[in-house]
């Protein structure tokens, strides 16, 4: 059955991590965009982000999802360089999940339409919180982004 842990996973979990730290959680995302003004209305307009910080000098601009951050990167801005993808036309990054409250598919495919957001696929899959649904999208850079409600009762 799909998202049952595999042999492998389970040979780890009677162990405890050999590391000087211990992970509470992601703090941020980074994805490079194409245009900053367009990114800011997306993340800010679409999904309810809240502006974060800003580092001009380096075409960076932060958007609150949550407690966590998403870090935009404007690959046109000639200060992007640092950020350039290791391989022509190639991401670093198959999807960010954002966790969300409780929804309705259709308010959600309203929202979304109302923004000229395309719903790539919807679905109902585990996750960090359990079993949610969820709906995924694109951001205009083509950045797959997965919606995911709280767990189903």
């Amino acid at each position: 059955m799909a998202g049952e842990l595999s042999a492998l996973a389970k040979s780890y979990l009677d162990q405890e991590p050999d590391t000087p730290f211990r992970i509470a959680g992601i703090d941020h995302v980074v994805l490079l965009v194409g245009n900053m003004q367009q990114a800011m209305q997306f993340y800010i307009e679409v999904l309810g982000c809240r502006p974060g910080y800003s580092y001009p000098d380096l075409a960076m601009e932060q958007v609150w999802a949550g407690a966590e951050l998403i870090v935009l990167i404007d690959l046109t801005d000639p200060k992007s360089g640092y950020a350039q993808p290791p391989v022509d036309g190639g991401r670093n990054m198959d999807h960010l999940c954002l966790s969300i409250g409780p929804f309705t598919r259709e308010a959600m495919r309203a929202h979304l339409a109302k923004h000229g957001v395309k719903i790539d696929r919807e679905a109902i899959h585990g996750g960090a919180r359990g079993m949610g649904e969820a709906t995924y999208i694109l951001d205009p850079w083509g950045n797959k982004i997965e919606l995911k409600g709280p767990p189903l009762i």
